[in-house]
């Protein structure tokens, strides 16, 4: 039985931007069942609106789970599985078709983040704003090695080269980072196109002023007012359990 004490109050915008012709970003939005995601379908690929929609799709049939660890494991296989429904596309069409993912998935008093690629989720939290996943890049992997310091990191001609990504290797490579949920946290989850305009402490003064969706279209005209040189997506999750702080169960992922 799905967990009764699970309450997020949900927003998200999508926007194509300012210079490209189609929207090659999807996302989900799935409270009730403990699924929030982002896909950017990546630049340069064939079919990025197709990549990003396979994945999401794939999530979008998950049911409600029975506990943590079965939704934990029914995320990875839906993403195996557009995995490799995207590689047999690839092939079909002799070019690579590719996506990132960026998944919060809840259950109980756990939070569990999935991600492969650049689209990113934060936690704000006691008015700070944590980032929870590591961008998969070649510039990220430099700041790593200490071999590119991060003043160079923004102008770096290969700054947007993902290394993991869904649909382009024939196995899903992807990073998990889990944690207990406090009333209160709010999670965002969004594009690159959001991240390459908008700074991350400019994310939490509209997670702390606005409520979810207020906060996802805020997030999103500010992006078009610089230029939005790229499709932009922003998906927030606040969590809101009735009375407060969850009890904490360190077993729920296991």
């Amino acid at each position: 039985m799905h967990e009764p004490l699970l309450q997020f109050h949900t927003g998200a915008a999508t926007h194509v931007g300012k210079v490209r012709q189609r929207n090659e970003d999807s996302y989900l939005a799935r409270p009730e069942v403990g699924v929030w995601a982002v896909a950017d379908g990546m630049g340069g690929l064939e079919a990025g609106d197709l990549a990003s929609r396979t994945v999401i799709d794939a999530l979008k049939t998950i049911e409600p789970p029975s506990s943590a660890a079965e939704l934990l494991a029914w995320c990875e296989q839906r993403v195996v599985m557009a995995n490799s429904a995207l590689n047999d596309i690839g092939r079909q069409r002799g070019g690579l078709i590719g996506t990132t993912i960026a998944v919060l998935l809840a259950y109980g008093s756990r939070f569990a983040c999935v991600w492969s690629g650049d689209s990113r989720i934060y936690l704000v939290r006691d008015r700070a704003i944590i980032p929870q996943s590591r961008d998969h890049t070649e510039v990220e992997e430099l700041l790593a090695e200490g071999l590119l310091k991060p003043e160079e990191a923004r102008t770096w001609p290969r700054r947007n080269v993902v290394t993991h990504a869904v649909g382009v290797h024939d196995n899903a490579e992807l990073e998990i980072r889990d944690g207990m949920l406090q009333a209160g946290d709010t999670f965002v989850l969004c594009s690159d196109g959001l991240t390459s305009h908008v700074e991350d402490s400019e994310i939490l003064q509209q997670v702390l002023t606005n409520a979810s969706q207020p906060a996802c279209d805020a997030l999103i005209d500010l992006t078009l007012a610089r230029g939005a040189t790229d499709n932009v997506t922003v998906v927030i999750a606040r969590y809101q359990p009735n009375g407060g702080m969850v009890a904490a169960r360190s077993d729920l992922w296991e």
